[in-house]
């Protein structure tokens, strides 16, 4: 499978690098390839290099403003115009998504993502790693929404949250999809 990632380019504390690496070392032990926002900075280099000593192919997507951090070691590089193509790019190479702690390009990426996959642009399986209950927020409003009549499809078809790299991968490889719904692994 392709699997984008989303996540930080930002250097990160090892509370958050350790499932990085952990979910893009599994990824790579099994067969995937990584699809990611083509940098070598911060969580998005961590995950880049634990998915490549894994044996994953790396694809990476860049944007012209920061090919100065394009990842040199992967086995393609595309660099686009603009952010706008960068994540349609990011979706259509993708046949899972997996969003890891970032800031807010992670979060205009994920926005985007899940508004596609709202309106039935996209089916492919969406998973926030909630690495030490960093998507608690979100999960929350996302609740809200969906309780108050703003989502035309059940959360659970749109989003799930992972507790580990390993229920993420799960998910995005299509595992559960009938499982716990998406807010099981946080308390009500």
């Amino acid at each position: 499978m392709n699997i984008t990632v989303f996540c930080s380019a930002f250097a990160l504390d090892e509370r958050y690098q350790a499932p990085a690496r952990e979910f893009a070392r599994q990824l790579g032990e099994r067969g995937h390839t990584l699809v990611w926002g083509g940098s070598d900075a911060g969580l998005m280099g961590v995950v880049a290099d634990e998915a490549k000593a894994a044996g994953a192919k790396l694809v990476g997507i860049s944007v012209e403003l920061l090919r100065h951090k394009a990842y040199s070691g992967a086995d393609e590089l595309v660099t686009t115009a603009d952010l706008a193509e960068r994540k349609a790019q990011l979706l259509a190479r993708a046949d899972a998504i997996v969003v890891l702690v970032g800031g807010l390009g992670t979060l205009d990426e994920v926005t985007e993502v899940l508004e596609l996959k709202k309106h039935g642009l996209h089916d492919k399986p969406v998973v926030l790693l909630d690495t030490e209950g960093f998507y608690d927020g979100m999960r929350t409003q996302l609740r809200r929404m969906e309780r108050e009549g703003f989502l035309p499809r059940p959360l659970d078809e749109l989003v799930r949250f992972a507790p580990d790299g390993a229920t993420a991968l799960r998910y995005a490889e299509g595992a559960d999809e009938a499982g716990t719904p998406a807010d099981a692994a946080a308390p009500a």
